[in-house]
């Protein structure tokens, strides 16, 4: 039978597509909140004797007509003991976290539970030639961390009936699956790059990424803008699939433009003959059909009896090759199915899925149904991946508020006396440390107080109030305080799991602000944690424009010793990229008041040589605010548009538009530096034919990126670069970067800042800004891009 033929599914995800069925109904349960699950089955397990092995990995091949199964997953536990006779009595046993009273719990709690230990039962007994094997589910009650358990004998025979079930009612997908992989892998190896030729350098990258998936590494490659970094990634990962080296992909990024791209390239190449199968992820809260309502019957249609229509729903679609929100939404409603748990589903069958990072970081919201049992042979292709280092941070930090607390006390006093005392106790709490950071804290200086341990003495405040909570709202009570009960409870769960995470890496801060108090465990450097989700797959390709400094990625994104590193050069020529640097002008925070009249007139020499649209970046609101009105006021007969604080998708849309290569007349757009117009946007040709920044973009001088700088410092890094250089100047650079787009674009980009000038900035130019011409004054900008337009 040829390899690829065989067809991959993990025994949970077997179960559940076989058994589940009913309506959705996603009320609260609590289940895996308190804790994560892992670390609660680590204290089960190490907790055993030496009979007990946690952990072991079991699989299986099932031969049927025309397709193999390949079905693994990993049992919690094998527990080998010796009767009164000296014979072996061997034991599965499968540990699930639960918040609801043991008391309460019986054997027929939930016969998915049985069911997945029962296939694990079966691999192992046949694996082994046992004629019996116990079962045993064992339930963890997450808070006290109390254990009731539940045990059956099973013959080999009733374990192979039940199997064998499973796999007859699992079969047609199954070949169904398995014919595509075969239709799918062919395609693959027979596809051609796209385009008639590859750009310079892009074909460099394309088999450097092929080489990392292929051999199962990570790779970090810098590739300027107009490289063709998406298909450069995504060509390679197919074909590696095509090989046999990956199972599936998961393209990950930040934002909507990056995720339309991503599907643009799977077009492109399904028009070339590739058949290939993509899914794009969106947010529940963005693509639910019935916001604010609880994901039950009684109050969404789109609930009822889900699990009785997915069969046929996934039936109806299989033929389709990409699943955008538009086609998932058209389905959904179609059916009269949920359309997040849909794509969910649809993701099992996709060969590639485009999505946020956190699907796959993100602790609290990672795809367990992927990464729950065995990892894959899975690629991670992080776009943009200059913005992660932020974003782990903040997905491994977790933060409470003291005036949170105050206020649900007063909410739920009446009816839930027990839960506003616990929550009284934990705004207590803060209100003294509250204190303490103000006796502690010098005169005239912000109150607040680091420690680089957490503080566990509220833990078990923050333990008996999830409890309490879990106890009211698995009851599914309707009350006015509801949501922010909820609200409040996932934060508590987010701040006890990360609690469990905490190690050298992390530091605890509390800041006062007025009245209120937070308590914030920061994750400063989130380089192991990532390092530990990317073993959930076998290899990924970290890419960016501006991954500069490579090492400086490399370590801060969880790389190692031996990991590849490429920096692309560009492949334009230097001559369509008239780069000027005004280091003459000093916008730091303390002089920008002085330089708006000069900033202004920089700006109009710059645009004055030529009739275009250009964009204009500044390091804050306030200052791009103040330009803009001194702006409009010395050139009235020029149309200028701004940025304005949160921005809706057509608002955006709409700002973007404006920038029109039919424009009679020129167009200057302000925006902020770092913000939605600072990357990932696509603007060609003449729809852009110049940009300014101001600024060399530091971050603002604030408590966590001084609690970054410290920290590095004490590493023996560079702290002052790892906290501002290092993220500023890939705005900026992100920010130029929208001015040249293609082979033919021509552009000029101004810097306005005396520290472009300084050897900490410049060594951080990429290679082709290296013919940077300093300007002096305002006339020597209004000539030089005058001289540049002019040879064009």
């Amino acid at each position: 039978m040829s390899a690829n033929r065989v067809v991959k599914i993990s025994v949970r995800n077997l179960v559940e597509f076989v058994l589940r069925s009913g309506d959705l109904v996603a009320t609260f349960t609590g289940s895996l909140r308190m804790m994560d699950g892992s670390k609660i089955h680590r204290k089960i397990q190490q907790t055993q004797g030496s009979e007990y092995e946690p952990e072991v990995s079991l699989s299986i091949l099932v031969e049927r007509p025309g397709v193999t199964l390949h079905i693994s997953g990993r049992a919690d536990g094998v527990i080998v003991t010796k009767d009164e006779t000296g014979n072996e009595q061997v034991t599965i046993d499968e540990i699930k976290s639960i918040t609801a009273d043991l008391e309460g719990i019986e054997e027929c709690y939930n016969p998915l539970h049985w069911a997945q230990a029962k296939c694990y039962a079966y691999i192992y007994a046949v694996q082994h030639g046992l004629e019996k094997i116990n079962v045993q589910i064992s339930y963890c009650q997450v808070t006290t961390l109390e254990i009731k358990s539940f045990k059956q004998l099973y013959s080999a025979g009733e374990l192979a009936e039940f199997f064998n079930q499973l796999i007859t009612q699992y079969v047609m997908w199954a070949e169904r699956v398995g014919d595509w992989i075969e239709v799918r892998d062919n395609s693959a190896r027979l596809l051609d790059f796209p385009f008639a030729s590859f750009r310079h350098g892009q074909r460099q990258l394309a088999v450097a990424v092929y080489k990392a998936l292929s051999m199962g590494l990570k790779l970090y490659a810098q590739a300027p803008t107009g490289t063709g970094k998406t298909m450069a990634t995504i060509f390679p990962a197919v074909k590696a699939m095509g090989m046999g080296h990956v199972e599936k992909i998961f393209f990950l990024t930040a934002k909507t433009v990056t995720r339309q791209l991503a599907e643009e390239a799977f077009d492109r190449l399904r028009q070339t003959g590739l058949k290939f199968k993509t899914l794009t992820l969106t947010a529940k809260e963005k693509i639910c059909f019935m916001p604010g309502a609880a994901c039950t019957p009684e109050e969404c249609p789109y609930a009822e009896k889900y699990f009785d229509k997915i069969g046929p729903v996934l039936n109806d679609c299989w033929r389709l090759e990409a699943f955008t929100r538009e086609v998932i939404e058209q389905y959904a409603r179609k059916h009269m199915v949920c359309p997040f748990e849909l794509s969910l589903d649809l993701a099992v069958w996709a060969d590639a899925v485009i999505c946020d990072y956190n699907y796959v970081f993100d602790p609290a919201v990672c795809l367990k149904r992927f990464f729950y049992e065995n990892n894959g042979q899975y690629c991670f292709l992080v776009d943009e991946a200059h913005n992660l280092v932020d974003r782990a941070r903040e997905m491994f930090s977790a933060k409470i508020m003291k005036q949170t607390f105050l206020d649900l006390r007063k909410d739920v006093k009446e009816k839930l006396p027990r839960l506003a005392k616990a929550a009284g106790k934990i705004n207590s709490y803060l209100v003294k440390i509250g204190k303490l950071c103000v006796e502690k804290s010098a005169v005239g200086q912000p109150d607040y107080c680091v420690r680089e341990e957490p503080l566990t003495d509220i833990l078990p405040l923050l333990r008996k109030f999830a409890s309490l909570a879990e106890e009211w709202l698995a009851s599914n009570e309707p009350a006015d305080f509801r949501e922010k009960l909820l609200d409040t409870y996932f934060e508590v769960n987010a701040f006890l799991r990360t609690s469990e995470m905490y190690d050298e890496r992390y530091v605890t801060y509390v800041e006062k602000a007025g009245k209120d108090v937070k308590l914030k465990l920061f994750c400063v450097n989130p380089s192991e944690l990532l390092r530990q989700a990317l073993a959930r797959g076998r290899a990924a390709v970290f890419f960016s424009a501006t991954l500069t400094p490579l090492n400086y990625f490399l370590k801060m994104l969880g790389g190692a010793e031996g990991d590849g590193k490429i920096a692309v050069p560009s492949p334009f020529t230097h001559n369509n990229l008239c780069l000027l640097v005004a280091d003459n002008i000093s916008t730091t925070y303390k002089t920008r008041e002085k330089t708006y009249d000069v900033v202004v007139e920089s700006i109009t020499a710059a645009i004055g040589a030529r009739t275009g649209n250009y964009l204009v970046f500044f390091p804050s609101y306030r200052y791009m605010e103040e330009v803009y009105q001194r702006f409009c006021l010395k050139n009235p007969l020029i149309r200028v548009i701004r940025q304005v604080g949160e921005m809706t998708e057509e608002e955006r849309t709409e700002f973007l538009r404006q920038f029109s290569g039919d424009n009679a007349a020129t167009l200057v757009g302000f925006a902020v530096l770092g913000g939605v117009f600072g990357e990932g946007v696509d603007l060609t040709g003449e729809r852009l034919v110049g940009a300014v920044v101001v600024g060399v973009g530091l971050p603002q001088v604030c408590l966590e990126r001084e609690i970054i700088r410290n920290w590095f410092n004490k590493d023996k890094y560079q702290g002052f670069e790892y906290a501002y250089v290092y993220p500023g100047m890939n705005k900026v650079l992100q920010a130029a970067g929208r001015v040249i787009r293609t082979e033919d674009d021509q552009g000029l980009v101004l810097l306005i800042d005396d520290r472009f000038s300084q050897p900490r900035y410049r060594r951080l130019f990429p290679r082709e800004w290296h013919g940077a011409i300093n300007v002096k004054s305002v006339g020597n900008i209004a000539d030089a891009a005058k001289e540049f337009w002019a040879k064009g």
